[in-house]
């Protein structure tokens, strides 16, 4: 599944994610593969994993962060503009 990190406390070692369907599940630490846990603020950070559990108490398991993708910025032409009076 995919989705995206709503929080994470390093202290804690515990967070929360929300699935692309809407739905809010609960991660530990210990889920993240790699041992590669959010750092910081991680509000926004996309995630693939695995749902597990009752659906009263559903939890993310095997949660990998993925890469940040740096948006593309439009570009602006001036030649259009210049030269003309």
């Amino acid at each position: 599944m995919r989705g995206t990190m709503l929080w994470f406390n390093e202290t804690k070692d515990f967070g929360s994610i929300v699935t692309d369907e809407g739905e809010r599940l609960s991660v530990q630490g210990s889920c993240f593969t790699g041992g590669k846990r959010p750092e910081g603020r991680c509000a926004g950070l996309a995630v693939t994993f695995e749902a597990t559990g009752s659906e009263s108490d559903r939890q993310a398991e095997d949660v990998e962060l993925l890469p940040l993708v740096e948006r593309r910025r439009a570009r602006v032409h001036y030649s259009a503009h210049r030269g003309r009076s």
